[in-house]
């Protein structure tokens, strides 16, 4: 599938999370001494899983790397933490690629001032109930949907650039037959 970013409009141009510009881009392959967060979009055969924070607020499932941990063993920890599940399979589709303007980074180990989120899909399986750890975000609620009703709630809440990556990602499965 010949995928142009000009198609997903948050994703096509910089995102400002706090003192943290994002720009997205469809490269796989990046250095991966820079990598400090992976993230996924779940999905449970031709469906998705999207997580509720406590506050409300629908979340992109992922997160920060643990001193010397391997970004494939972060994604397999925040996978049973946030979505109680486990991972089957991961297929990356691009990265986020980030410049801090804060003065230290936001946890010692993690590159600084520019570093690299991970962004893929992959087919997990629901085991149990988020493991919630004290120092991580707190799910409260794991859904399984289909693409539109997983894109509507990003899209509710004003998160563009998530709704885009279900988006892109259900694209992708669906030119690699995988629905």
């Amino acid at each position: 599938m010949n995928t142009k970013l000009e198609q997903y409009k948050a994703l096509s141009q910089p995102i400002v999370w706090g003192a943290v510009e994002n720009c997205f881009t469809l490269e796989a392959q990046v250095d991966e001494s820079f990598v400090s967060n992976i993230s996924i979009i779940p999905t449970v055969g031709d469906r998705y899983a999207v997580i509720q924070l406590e506050d409300g607020r629908w979340e992109l499932a992922g997160g920060t790397l643990e001193p010397g941990e391997h970004h494939m063993d972060a994604l397999v920890r925040e996978v049973k933490e946030e979505l109680g599940a486990e991972l089957k399979s991961y297929t990356r589709i691009g990265c986020f690629k980030c410049r801090s303007s804060a003065p230290e980074p936001y946890r010692p180990h993690i590159p600084h001032p520019s570093f690299i989120r991970l962004v893929g899909y992959g087919e997990i399986e629901i085991v149990g109930k988020p493991l919630n750890p004290p120092d991580g975000e707190q799910i409260a609620a794991v859904d399984v949907v289909d693409i539109n009703e997983a894109v509507r709630r990003f899209e509710a809440i004003g998160r563009h650039d998530i709704a885009e990556l279900y988006l892109l990602a259900h694209r992708l499965r669906q030119a690699e037959g995988r629905i």
